[in-house]
């Protein structure tokens, strides 16, 4: 199973999870956003598994920054520009784990994700 963590390195959401990997020496790959650009394949792919309310973050300070119209009528169309100019718009850490994608971090969800990892 290959696993990537994509966040940014200042988020302590995603530093936590990071840090939660490390430690059940759970295999993964960082993928900081801001130094390496996502492609709009992947976000479409990923904006039509989880839901563009789901994957964009309405109460980051990016999104607070963005003019009316940008922010009206969100739709997968409207979004992967957005979050190719402005990938803090990420609602993070997201979690690929190769056969699923899981936002945010829970240890107890994680516990569950990777259980095989810590026997």
């Amino acid at each position: 199973m290959s696993t990537t963590l994509y966040g940014i390195k200042n988020c302590d959401t995603v530093r936590t999870a990071r840090r939660w990997l490390e430690t059940h020496n759970v295999d993964f790959t960082f993928h900081d956003v801001r130094e390496t650009p996502l492609t709009e394949p992947q976000l479409q792919v990923w904006l039509q598994d989880l839901g563009v309310n789901a994957l964009v973050n309405k109460r980051s300070t990016t999104w607070k920054q963005l003019s009316p119209a940008q922010r009206e009528g969100l739709c997968i169309d409207t979004a992967i520009p957005l979050l190719l100019e402005h990938p803090t718009l990420m609602k993070r850490p997201l979690l690929d784990t190769g056969s699923a994608l899981h936002l945010g971090f829970k240890a107890d969800h994680y516990q569950s994700l990777f259980t095989h990892h810590t026997l």
